[in-house]
């Protein structure tokens, strides 16, 4: 498998979600085709656990990506409660990226 790098200079957006109860940021550039090729997830409070873990998740996200992975079929394979809300904070980010997306 090889990794589809993105240029050194990119677009790239960012938006705002919230997830159990604290507002996150979410920056995120794609492929030309459109496709979702990384993230970034900033925390509210940048050194704890909750933000080590959201930031270690957008780079886990981003590798899969370039690697050819399908955002859809990592959403889909994310943690969910019995309403569909996401679990995790990845999951959050790329219902927000997805949302906005639509609107």
């Amino acid at each position: 498998m090889k990794r589809h790098r993105l240029p050194n200079r990119r677009a790239r957006e960012t938006i705002g979600f919230e997830f159990r109860g604290s507002a996150y940021t979410a920056t995120f550039s794609c492929f030309p085709d459109g496709r979702l090729a990384e993230l970034f997830i900033d925390a509210p409070k940048p050194s704890n656990d909750a933000a080590d873990d959201a930031r270690d998740a957008a780079v886990c996200l981003s590798l899969a990506l370039q690697f050819g992975t399908p955002e859809a079929a990592i959403r889909a394979a994310l943690t969910r409660d019995g309403a569909g809300r996401p679990a995790g904070v990845l999951g959050a980010a790329l219902d927000a990226i997805v949302a906005e997306a639509q609107s």
